[in-house]
């Protein structure tokens, strides 16, 4: 019997073997948008929402692919910055989504913010979409506090500046497995892993 396919809607190598990682050992196999032979559609994310860019990318690739497709929003907030730089976590320093730049353009925006106030948070909405536009979603967030300076040399985007309290460490610091149990990308996929099986097998 052929297990269900379930394509996961990004071509960021660190995302896709997280949720490689996340989803391991289910009945369903995983494939990213570069294991596909034909080129995907770039999704411009211009919604104003995690779940709206997450839904409006899933239902997309589905269509496009004709399989379903798992697509997450995430991003960082800072409530020092009102909750910035948010949806546009990915583009706060330009369009290239170059994530030393982010750090750097995020460091200048907190230089006189102490650390008390440096409190932030990540957030992940994942949406697995079908070609017929059915759905499910799952939100997950991690607290944590912003460092003055990056630490930590694994994971990727802001992982070097997000510290975590409970273990006194980075995101960058903490190896995967470990943090494969407490990111919001793993909360989010810890919501939505027991529904998977049986939406991605339904007629």
């Amino acid at each position: 019997m052929t297990r269900p396919t379930l394509v996961i809607a990004s071509t960021n190598r660190g995302k896709c073997r997280e949720f490689s990682d996340l989803l391991a050992g289910e009945p369903f196999q995983l494939r990213s948008l570069n294991d596909l032979a034909s080129q995907a559609p770039v999704i411009e994310e211009d919604q104003p929402s995690f779940l709206g860019n997450a839904t409006k990318k899933a239902l997309a690739i589905a269509d496009w692919s004709g399989l379903p497709a798992l697509a997450d929003d995430s991003g960082l907030e800072v409530d020092a910055l009102a909750g910035a730089p948010g949806v546009q976590s990915a583009r706060y320093a330009g369009a290239d989504q170059n994530s030393a730049a982010n750090i750097a353009k995020l460091l200048a925006a907190l230089r006189a913010v102490p650390s008390e106030r440096r409190t932030a948070r990540f957030r992940c909405v994942i949406v697995v979409a079908r070609p017929d536009g059915r759905m499910l979603s799952a939100e997950g967030t991690c607290e944590g506090r912003i460092l003055e300076a990056p630490r930590g040399t694994g994971g990727f985007g802001y992982d070097p500046l997000f510290l975590y309290p409970p273990l006194s460490q980075s995101f960058a610091e903490i190896p995967s497995g470990a943090k494969n149990r407490i990111s919001h990308r793993a909360l989010a996929c810890e919501l939505i892993r027991p529904q998977l099986a049986a939406f991605l097998e339904t007629r």
